[in-house]
């Protein structure tokens, strides 16, 4: 990005409601003045209407169809990863801007829908790209924002890394989510009850891709579960790890020092040893229960009972010495 900075977002009135079956590139020419180097931002509610993603009923038979896995629970709300990969509060089941006793569902692949858009808006105007919003809320913050969960001829992020700031000082991990960051900027302009479903933002031609490259989509900003350090909430984590037996292991394992100093932790007296792929952990006089603690604490660690036929004679609750693996994700 080279000379002044200057964002402009326009969201434009009297776009109406938006039917099962509507082209939306043709709303979006026929409502929004582009230019070329334009990103359009497109609520992930139009999309669903426009592809009869809104639906009628029970509303939680609805939640468990698109969750793969529930995140945490507290009261009424339940956090969930969903089939596309994103981790949302109900799964991002919307029920404003529906008839009464309908729900909206996520668009089933977002950044298709972007795609689509975007090759629609392109044969008949100028070269955009197009982000598909929605709503999510933060770890460790209160309130919400917009997110890109899909998109279509956008650099989805902007990497810093390898570049020096003005005191010369290496920048290594910064990489800038920057369709997040034009999804919450055009939130800001259109407003939650605004009814205004199309946003254009300017001043960021840099962002946008050459006409026929797509790029990777919002896919690329979702973070695999075995690189997530929050895939559960905190009481769910201490869940998984108790329930851990015969159970996948979630996250990348540690390192066999890692699990070693946290045993030590629990039982300083233990002695182990390790040759990076076997850890053995022997403890001189384990206490009731000790391995039941190690199994739970290696199982959160990424790591399980090696196979061993001592492990398994019955009656042997409390064995001084036990045997790990690190397991697979």
């Amino acid at each position: 990005m080279t000379g002044p900075g200057r964002l402009e977002v326009i969201a434009p009135d009297g776009v109406g409601e938006v039917a099962t079956g509507d082209d939306l590139a043709a709303l979006v020419l026929r409502h929004c003045d582009l230019a070329d180097g334009d990103v359009v931002a497109v609520t992930s509610k139009v999309v669903s209407k426009a592809e009869g993603r809104v639906r009628a009923g029970d509303r939680e038979t609805a939640l468990d169809a698109e969750t793969a896995r529930v995140v945490a629970r507290r009261g009424p709300t339940t956090i969930v990863r969903t089939h596309h990969g994103l981790t949302l509060a109900a799964a991002g089941i919307d029920s404003s801007n529906v008839p009464a006793g309908s729900h909206a569902l996520l668009p089933s692949d977002a950044d298709d829908s972007a795609r689509r858009i975007r090759a629609g808006v392109a044969a008949g105007g100028p070269n955009i790209g197009v982000i598909v919003t929605d709503t999510a809320g933060r770890a460790w913050r209160t309130g919400q924002t917009d997110i890109a969960i899909g998109a279509a001829g956008v650099l989805v992020t902007e990497s810093f890394a390898g570049r020096h700031d003005a005191h010369g000082n290496a920048l290594m991990v910064t990489e800038p989510a920057v369709a997040d960051e034009l999804a919450g900027a055009a939130e800001l302009a259109s407003g939650k009850l605004g009814r205004r479903p199309f946003r254009v933002l300017r001043g960021r031609p840099d962002l946008v891709l050459p006409r026929g490259e797509d790029g990777p989509g919002a896919a690329a900003l979702l973070r695999a579960d075995g690189a997530d350090m929050f895939g559960y909430g905190a009481r769910e984590a201490v869940l998984q790890a108790l329930r851990g037996q015969g159970q996948r292991v979630f996250g990348t394992p540690t390192t066999a020092t890692e699990l070693a100093d946290a045993l030590r932790s629990l039982t300083p007296e233990a002695l182990v040893d390790n040759d990076g792929d076997l850890l053995v952990v022997r403890a001189p006089a384990p206490y009731a229960g000790w391995r039941h603690a190690a199994q739970t604490l290696a199982f959160a660690y990424g790591w399980s009972l090696a196979d061993d036929p001592l492990m398994s004679q019955p009656g042997d609750a409390d064995p001084t010495e036990l045997r790990f693996r690190r397991s697979s994700p």
